[in-house]
């Protein structure tokens, strides 16, 4: 633990120089609709971690944030296909949001971003600063003034679950209930700062590379003879941060028949921020036949696209509540699943869920692109019985390539829109979206469960 605080010690110290974060406002301050004048002094005289963690007495936190980060931001956001050089900057973000989310700060904590009016505070400020004397109200000093709602307990908030179905094609002669192959994507976020938890890598790649796989099959079904033998399930699921509950719950709603009929399930987990190698973890041993079939098909795929696809295996502890990976809770109902992703190890609670380090800049759409060539091609290998065959389904150029503009228009929209779950309503527009693409594909379902089994404190956003 020791290791741990000094490593965030020293790269909040790195964090600084980089990011300019702004001031601390010090002494005793009220934040509310009253002026209020405040001494302020550059964050760079104070240790960050010294101060959250032994309590002391601040009037409030503002963090600067580089544009580039703004979700509004419409520049420079695509990524180069290249993750060397923003790997450092990632980090940094990632350790100063898990800092801010698992301590207890007593004090409110905003977040701004550059522009031309804080940077002439900023140069106020050092230039008061430089004479050695604190800014005061005769010296130029500056106050924060917020006006907010007080922040209330959500208690109960509703959690929205989408499906859709594409059914497969029997023959006449066979009785037996068709196997059924799910994808799946969590599509909610979680972050320090509610507004600003786009989440473009975790889950936005998901939910694009679902929706995508979605239209193409979607293309292939709605002719009888290119239909397949295999029902598909597509689910967005809620409480992705949270343990997969909303996962859990929509399980859960299936009947016996429809549970029992899943041949397997691929959950898609952050797959837009990669290189040249992605994981599939189970909880299955590898030598489970449906674990093995799907591996083969994948890695086949792989070696054609050229990259690479490993395989983890952990056994999930039962009297742990604590879900790693989305595939765990189909898992718990014996149900084989994997989940398919570009991190090696599984995240913590509450990592990478989306947060300030999560935006468009740090989201390659060629990743993505490439992560639903390998996700399709594998699953119509299978389901058309081309496994171990070089026959390209949707073939670039083909009618039923895939469509780098759909993926890019989807993937730039998720990167403009917050979607903590206790904020999003069943009627929220977002929703609504997801509703009417998926219906447009596959025959529907509409879930909303009213409990996450978790309480929030949030501050109005």
């Amino acid at each position: 633990m020791a290791g741990r605080k000094r490593a965030a010690g020293e790269i909040l110290d790195s964090f600084y120089s980089i990011l300019s974060l702004v001031f601390i406002l010090v002494a005793c301050v009220e934040l509310c609709d009253a002026a209020t004048v405040v001494d302020v002094y550059r964050l760079i005289q104070y240790n960050l971690e010294e101060y959250i963690r032994q309590r002391h007495p601040l009037g409030g936190l503002l963090f600067l944030l580089p544009q580039r980060f703004n979700p509004e931001n419409r520049v420079d956001t695509e990524g180069d296909g290249q993750n060397y050089g923003k790997e450092p900057m990632r980090n940094l973000f990632a350790e100063l949001e898990q800092l801010l989310i698992h301590a207890n700060i007593p004090y409110p904590v905003y977040f701004a971003f550059e522009e031309d009016k804080i940077d002439a505070v900023l140069a106020d400020v050092k230039r008061n600063d430089a004479t050695g004397q604190p800014a005061t109200a005769t010296t130029g000093g500056y106050k924060l003034v917020v006006s907010t709602p007080e922040p209330k307990k959500l208690s109960s908030p509703t959690i929205t679950n989408i499906q859709g179905w594409l059914p497969g094609l029997k023959a006449e002669e066979d009785t037996n209930q068709l196997p059924t192959i799910a994808i799946v994507a969590s599509y909610d976020t979680f972050g320090a700062a509610p507004a600003l938890s786009v989440g473009s890598d975790s889950n936005g790649s998901g939910v694009v590379a679902l929706l995508e796989i979605a239209r193409l099959f979607s293309f292939l079904y709605s002719n009888p003879k290119t239909r397949g033998r295999y029902n598909l399930l597509f689910g967005l699921t809620s409480g992705g941060p949270y343990n997969h509950n909303g996962t859990l719950k929509w399980l859960r709603s299936f009947d016996q028949r429809l549970r029992e009929s899943i041949d397997y399930a691929i959950c898609l987990n952050s797959i837009g921020y990669w290189d040249n190698e992605l994981w599939i973890h189970v909880s299955k041993p590898p030598e489970n036949a449906y674990i093995k079939q799907m591996f083969e098909s994948f890695s086949d795929v792989a070696e054609e696209l050229g990259v690479n696809v490993g395989l983890k295996h952990k056994k999930i502890n039962i009297s742990n509540p604590r879900v790693a990976w989305e595939h765990e809770q189909f898992s718990r109902l014996r149900v084989t699943a994997a989940t398919l992703s570009e991190f090696s190890v599984a995240p913590e609670l509450l990592e990478r869920t989306g947060g300030l380090y999560d935006g468009r800049h740090f989201v390659n759409g060629t990743a993505v692109f490439r992560s639903v060539k390998l996700v399709a091609e594998s699953l119509a290998r299978h389901i058309y019985g081309h496994q171990g065959k070089n026959i390209q389904i949707f073939a670039d150029g083909s009618s039923l390539a895939l469509n780098p503009s759909y993926i890019q228009s989807w993937l730039d929209l998720l990167s403009r829109t917050p979607r903590v779950a206790p904020f999003l309503s069943k009627t929220d527009p977002f929703i609504t979206a997801l509703k009417k693409v998926l219906l447009s594909y596959a025959s529907f379902i509409f879930n909303v469960f009213g409990d996450f089994g978790l309480s929030f404190v949030f501050l109005a956003i």
